[in-house]
């Protein structure tokens, strides 16, 4: 005969079988994986949001999507080991997507980088790579020597991309570029990342470009820059420049409406808005999603630093 205090272990143990493999579902990390690690659109660094920068991790490789100011500390912070970097995709020449880009292969490099990284990104990527290795040769040539680290000028492998197609294929991921007007800009791409587990298109900046949606047509997710129009003018007003500004930020970018008008004809299955500007005011999820959803009614995502977004979605 079992008696009460036999029973109710029995009664527990039968219940943690029914809930462990629940438990083991929900805590398992996921294939593919968008980590957004800097959310505001603009050069300005500030102590809120961080500058522009994105990673997908497929089999737990890493491909980072732009280089803004603190994407090194960032993804540090998404757990990610600098030394495991593998990938990364410029998208255009503004200082909030490029100015890290040198710093981020040094600082993988001094946390023990020893394999190689490949960089894409327009017309004159290479170029810049050579001269951030010309910039810092002291101090790597001296690492080198006193502290038997490798050359990392040979682990860095840049490629400037110049017209739209695939530029980088592996086992899990093909990557395609897409050239996207961001004006006065022109060599400035769009990145469609084709994984095991969905197609991730990142707008790169661009002004309203109907043509991007035929380029994210049926992705699973769209990650779009974003403007909010009713705060362009609050935003220009704290500047000496503001006419000017405003002027680039109207013919430069897309607003929050246009930006679910381009959702919504490539018929994806989520847009995530970031590059958010203004991305440091006082701007609610609720008010941009209003704005995006005046023109396309599926899941809508305000991308907020270090936010993650699994797939399939």
């Amino acid at each position: 005969m079992v008696d009460r205090r036999e029973a109710l272990k029995l009664a527990l143990a039968g219940a943690a079988a029914l809930t462990a493999p629940a438990a083991l579902a929900q805590t398992a990390k996921p294939r593919t994986r968008i980590v957004f690690l800097g959310t505001k659109g603009g050069p300005r660094v500030e102590n809120g949001p961080s500058n522009p920068a994105n990673l997908v991790m497929v089999n737990d490789t890493p491909f980072v999507i732009d280089c803004g100011m603190g994407v090194s500390r960032q993804l540090v912070s998404a757990g990610v080991p600098l030394s495991s970097l593998k990938y990364i995709f410029i998208s255009h020449h503004h200082s909030d997507h490029n100015l890290e880009y040198g710093n981020l292969v040094y600082n993988a490099w001094a946390t023990g980088l020893s394999t190689p990284i490949q960089s894409f990104g327009p017309k004159g990527i290479e170029a810049m790579t050579n001269t951030y290795w010309e910039l810092n040769k002291f101090d790597v040539e001296t690492r080198i020597e006193d502290e038997g680290r490798p050359d990392p000028r040979k682990l860095l492998i840049a490629k400037d991309v110049t017209e739209d197609g695939v530029v980088l294929q592996t086992q899990d991921v093909k990557v395609t570029a897409f050239r996207t007007p961001h004006p006065p800009i022109t060599d400035n791409f769009a990145y469609k990342f084709e994984t095991p587990d969905g197609i991730i298109v990142f707008s790169s900046d661009t002004n309203y470009n109907p043509k991007l949606a035929e380029f994210a047509k049926g992705a699973d997710v769209l990650v779009h820059e974003a403007l909010h129009l009713p705060w362009v003018d609050r935003l220009v007003a704290r500047v000496k420049n503001g006419a000017t500004l405003k002027k680039h930020l109207l013919e430069s970018h897309t607003t929050a409406e246009d930006v679910g008008r381009i959702a919504d004809a490539a018929g994806v299955k989520v847009l995530v808005m970031s590059h958010l500007v203004p991305g440091d005011l006082d701007v609610t999820d609720e008010d941009w999603t209003n704005e995006a959803k005046k023109n396309f009614k599926d899941r809508i995502i305000v991308a907020r630093d270090l936010k993650q977004l699994a797939l399939p979605v």
